[in-house]
């Protein structure tokens, strides 16, 4: 029991005095981790949630866009265009004079 205390007795003593130096740069304390998780979380829901909103709207004025285009397309299919004239007749064939045989 003697011999461990001698062996680490100077081992503790050197400890104890490299942790008083050090604490004059370096500060000892435990790292304080914070995670703000609840605020990064709650941004990216909203974000998420603006998102889908913004993506369902698009596909809506799409639709509208569509719609209101097959619309004008069918109107302008739909219009009664009357028939083109009739091409003027073409001239008589002139009569050739008879030959004798």
């Amino acid at each position: 029991m003697r011999g461990f205390i001698k062996r680490f007795f100077p081992f503790f003593v050197t400890f104890i005095l490299g942790l008083f130096v050090a604490s004059f740069f370096v500060a000892i304390t435990a790292p304080k981790f914070q995670f703000n998780r609840g605020k990064k979380h709650r941004e990216y829901h909203r974000l998420k949630y603006e998102n889908k909103c913004l993506k369902e709207k698009n596909r809506q004025l799409q639709r509208e866009l569509e719609a209101e285009k097959f619309h004008n397309d069918f109107e302008i299919m739909n219009l009664e265009v009357p028939p083109p004239p009739m091409p003027p007749m073409p001239p008589p064939a002139p009569i050739a004079p008879r030959r004798a045989h």
